[in-house]
């Protein structure tokens, strides 16, 4: 019995449908840039926080595939 329970204890822990750590945060900054984006089209043009916005993009790509590659998403 003790056998059983260390071998699911050892176990990754599985995800499903996107709710993963790599997705949520992904997620999350994706968010925030295209916040910062739009916040920053309606009081200008804000050139610079556009680029803030865009990089912000980027980075949200990144980290997923980082996260994912990590093991923290769905396979």
């Amino acid at each position: 019995m003790v056998e059983g329970v260390e071998r699911a204890a050892a176990a990754p822990k599985e995800y499903h449908h996107g709710r993963t750590p790599a997705a949520w945060t992904g997620s999350i900054i994706a968010a925030v840039a295209f916040t910062l984006g739009a916040v920053a089209f309606v009081t200008g043009p804000n050139l610079t926080l556009i680029w803030i916005a865009g990089v912000l993009l980027v980075l949200a790509l990144v980290a997923g595939a980082v996260l994912r590659r990590m093991g923290y998403g769905q396979s």
